[in-house]
């Protein structure tokens, strides 16, 4: 289909105005040097007219385009025409140079004539723009003078001679035609080649952003019940004693490897569309390494390896990142090293060294005394969904995308995750980053049971369900509604003192149910309102930040990260209460 700007300007006159305007300054000092160049050195004083007549030519082209072009040409006559009026004059003044030439310089004459011709035409090629009508226009006077330039010498020269100078200026021509010809076929080429490429690309990301609409719409159905199962196991642990005690840490398991499948998905295809985000806040380092090795140890020691660390006091207590993405990729990482090592040991080796003032090094390589690797199989590593033999997924499970994720995070964190190995040597996997040291936060800690009255917006019973599981350890036996619509009936009718809700909801979605909560006059008009998403992306928390919305809390639901938004939430609105 054509497009707009080809419809515009089909047959090339104003792409050919516009190049030849742009290079206008150059085609004018070149008038101008000319003249002084023939003036000092021939003695000619006419060429000064010549100059005074081809900038006048030039002057009227720029001043006439843009008029003649405001409505572009509809037919070939009127596009020839129009092209005839801007171009012809400056090439019927810049070629009678080439017959002055011609005539007034013995010997070397003809050739400066052919050379300035010829040369006036090779730019032309350029600045054509593809337009056959414009070329032709500012062609035909370099053509005729081409012909009609060794007639001058009729009766002068032998007949032989002539024929040879009108045969080697045909050649000229033919040339020059032929050089026009093969750039607006490789020009053509190009275009083609430009419009496939864009196509392609949009196609392609055409497809990632399908994929991660479909990704974000399973998220949507999969975190709820993920979220029951996780705090159904988490209050079973609790309230349940004895054998049902291990049975409830068998599902918060189950439901842990669920969500954590899940966020690679998300994970991955938030790496695609450039959307990982990392965050940075004061987190311990020694704790976050300690954590991964306590994690671990069991699963070590029912495959008889022993799990070992060396290098741990080296670490700086307090540095400033993203644990929890830390955290994810010395997760993966020790649970390849333990997947795929039969016997032997996995070590952690821990070193660091200053990088500039406030600034450490930090090193964690994950070595293990597994089979090792060949280097093509090392090379295949990084690569999503990839695994590097075809009973790998049957024998140890998993997607094949720890690595390739575990890989962007530590680049994202302005590091890098590389890879060593040999075949029968183990393996090494080597994090490298550079965090800034930090010092301690006040003690974060969960509230105490608390009074207040919450309501829980959201369309999927299960989902409110799991909430009030989650919130029942602070004494809170929160209302709930099922839609949007229904939660602004609750919140017209009856105080609250914090609303939970989802943002992805049929029919009216969670932030504008918070917009129009904010924009009526009522008795929740400034209630604190937490966002519950599974997309809890930086520019997603802008959203609900502007739509009224004070808090967020991530899906599947940490019960930790939702008493810490609950308690801000409630000492903000007691702080704004004093206030008013």
């Amino acid at each position: 289909m054509t497009n707009g700007r080809d419809m515009k300007d089909r047959f090339g006159i104003a792409a050919s105005a516009h190049a030849r305007a742009r290079h206008v300054n150059l085609r004018l000092l070149t008038a101008l040097i000319i003249g002084a160049v023939m003036h000092f050195g021939l003695g000619w004083w006419a060429t000064w007219f010549w100059s005074a007549a081809y900038i006048g030519s030039q002057l009227l082209e720029v001043w006439a385009a843009p008029r003649l072009l405001r409505k572009p040409p509809e037919s070939p006559a009127e596009a020839a025409n129009i092209a005839v009026v801007l171009f012809f004059p400056g090439a019927l003044v810049f070629g009678g140079l080439a017959v002055a030439l011609w005539i007034g310089v013995p010997g070397y004459g003809p050739a400066l004539g052919v050379a300035i011709v010829a040369s006036a035409m090779i730019n032309l090629i350029a600045l054509s723009r593809g337009s056959r009508i414009a070329f032709a226009a500012t062609a035909t006077p370099y053509g005729l003078y081409l012909l009609v330039m060794p007639m001058l010498d009729y009766g002068h020269v032998a007949g032989p001679l002539l024929t040879t100078m009108m045969i080697a200026v045909g050649l000229v021509m033919l040339n020059i035609i032929g050089a026009w010809i093969s750039t607006e076929e490789a020009r053509r080429a190009q275009d083609r080649a430009d419009a496939e490429s864009v196509r392609r690309q949009a196609e392609a990301e055409a497809a990632v952003e399908a994929k991660s609409a479909y990704l974000a719409v399973i998220s949507h159905e999969l975190r709820p019940p993920i979220s029951a199962i996780l705090a159904g196991a988490a209050e079973l642990e609790r309230t349940t004693p004895g054998q049902g005690r291990a049975q409830a840490r068998l599902i918060k398991g189950a439901g842990q490897m669920m969500r954590g499948l899940l966020d690679d998905l998300l994970d991955l295809s938030k790496i695609e569309v450039g959307r990982m985000e990392v965050e940075s806040a004061p987190f311990e380092l020694r704790a976050v390494v300690n954590e991964a090795i306590r994690m671990w140890r069991p699963e070590a020691r029912q495959k008889s390896l022993r799990l070992r660390v060396e290098g741990a006091h080296c670490l700086p207590k307090w540095v400033e990142g993203d644990a929890n993405r830390l955290r994810q990729v010395l997760n993966n990482l020790i649970s390849n090293a333990i997947k795929f090592t039969a016997e032997g040991s996995i070590t952690l080796r821990l070193s660091t060294a200053g990088a500039g003032e406030g600034l450490e090094s930090v090193s964690i390589a994950v070595a293990d005394t597994g089979p090792g690797m060949t280097p093509e199989k090392v090379a295949r590593l990084f690569t999503p969904f990839e695994q590097l033999e075809a009973e790998t997924a049957r024998k140890h499970g998993g997607t094949g995308l720890g690595l390739a994720i575990s890989r962007e995070l530590a680049r994202l964190m302005g590091g890098d995750l590389v890879a060593s190995s040999a075949p029968g040597e183990g393996a090494v996997f080597t994090l490298s980053l550079v965090l800034p040291r930090a010092e301690a936060p006040a003690e974060a800690r969960a509230p105490a049971a608390v009074e207040a009255r919450v309501l829980v917006i959201d369309d999927h019973a299960v989902n409110r369900q799991a909430i009030s599981l989650v919130l029942a350890p602070l004494g809170i036996a929160p209302q709930t509604a099922a839609s949007a619509e229904e939660g602004l009936e609750r919140l017209a009718a009856e105080p609250f003192d914090v609303v939970l809700m989802d943002v992805y909801m049929p029919d009216m979605d969670g932030r504008e149910a918070t917009r129009r909560l904010r924009a009526r006059a009522g008795p929740n008009q400034h209630v604190p309102v937490i966002a519950i998403t599974a997309s809890a992306t930086e520019r997603d928390w802008e959203a609900c930040r502007a739509a009224g919305m004070t808090g967020h809390v991530a899906k599947p639901i940490e019960p930790a990260q939702l008493y810490a938004a609950l308690e801000a939430a409630l000492i903000d609105a007691e702080a704004a209460r004093k206030a008013a």
